[in-house]
């Protein structure tokens, strides 16, 4: 296991190495003008397996198909979460997996890049522009036009959005910048919300998963109390929010969803729900009345269920990655208090 871990170690090295220059070289007033109408295939690059990840390209794929109606949509990721987010997406056509662990299944791992030049597309784009991976994806990719994703370069330096900076409105800004250099005229809207497009069976469904857990109507604020490494808060942390919330809200159910590892931070204190199906998870959530959660996978899929979600940051940059619209917030919690933190769930209940 060491040794793997120091073989990606070094590929991702490696891999960064190569594809530095990759894409910021471009010089947009040289591209060549594009028909929209011409746009009916369109590849997104974003080889990566984490949830979160894969769950906040949900708004530039969303932006895609809302300028180009008529396409179809190829993804080219890592793992198999992109077929679970991307169920409902009518527009969604191929998408290009690779194995998480490539040297272990080194033929599935070749045979992915290898499907990358079996098709030509009319677009290719980089979801990520750091993502040195979707860089060379990009670079590999059949088509005449590629937009490498660069949010350093003028696509985002020279707009004048202040939330240009977040990991999923990022690329989406960008996209829009270069779309309007090649000739193609975007409606200045808003950007799309995470979404993973619930269907009306789906969200009867989690509304019966959560009845069966509670067995009453009243009001629900749902926990998720683990996250990974240092974004993970203690259980002195998280019993001291729990035990204020029991307080001041004894007319709501307050539950917890566990994680795949089915750690409680609260010691299995709460009402708890534990799911390995993505979208049951996202069901149930979507049921709930507010979810409050560190940073991590499940703070996005909470807010790709459209409901309220207050992410904690004591770690992570909280512009970055914070959940937006659907009244969600990010909140440093290294400046707050507990008192404080119940404030703002209180905010987001009463609106």
């Amino acid at each position: 296991m060491k040794t793997l871990k120091k073989i990606n170690a070094f590929r991702r090295k490696l891999t960064k190495l190569l594809t530095k220059n990759i894409g910021n070289t471009q010089i947009y007033e040289n591209y060549d003008l594009v028909n929209k109408e011409d746009i009916k295939r369109i590849l997104i690059c974003r080889p990566n397996h984490r949830l979160g990840n894969q769950l906040l390209i949900t708004p530039i794929v969303q932006e895609l198909i809302e300028i180009f109606p008529n396409s179809k949509i190829d993804l080219f990721v890592k793992g198999n979460i992109a077929s679970v987010i991307f169920k409902n997406y009518d527009n969604i056509d191929t998408i290009i997996s690779l194995p998480k662990e490539h040297f272990k299944h080194i033929f599935k791992y070749l045979w992915g890049w290898i499907q990358l030049r079996q098709k030509r597309y009319d677009l290719v784009i980089n979801a990520i522009g750091n993502s040195s991976s979707g860089k060379l994806s990009t670079k590999f990719s059949n088509s005449k036009h590629k937009y490498f994703g660069d949010c350093n370069n003028d696509s985002v330096q020279n707009l004048k959005n202040k939330d240009h900076i977040h990991i999923a409105k990022c690329p989406v800004y960008a996209l829009r910048n270069y779309l309007s250099k090649i000739g193609i005229d975007i409606n200045k809207t808003k950007i799309p919300s995470l979404d993973i497009k619930l269907s009306d069976l789906e969200i009867a469904e989690g509304k019966k998963l959560l009845k069966e857990l509670v067995n009453n109507d009243k009001k629900t604020i749902c926990l998720f109390t683990y996250a990974t490494g240092d974004k993970c808060y203690s259980e002195t942390w998280w019993l001291e929010l729990y035990e204020a919330l029991t307080v001041k809200y004894t007319n709501y159910n307050i539950i917890e969803i566990l994680p795949v590892e089915n750690i409680s931070k609260i010691n299995f204190k709460a009402p708890n729900f534990y799911s390995k199906d993505i979208r049951q998870i996202c069901s149930f959530i979507a049921n709930t009345d507010v979810f409050v959660g560190a940073d991590s996978g499940m703070m996005h899929l909470a807010s790709a269920s459209l409901t309220p979600t207050i992410g904690l940051f004591s770690i992570t940059n909280t512009e970055v990655y914070q959940p937006y619209y659907n009244k969600n917030i990010g909140i440093n919690t290294n400046s707050m208090n507990t008192n404080e933190i119940i404030e703002i769930i209180e905010n987001v209940l009463s609106k």
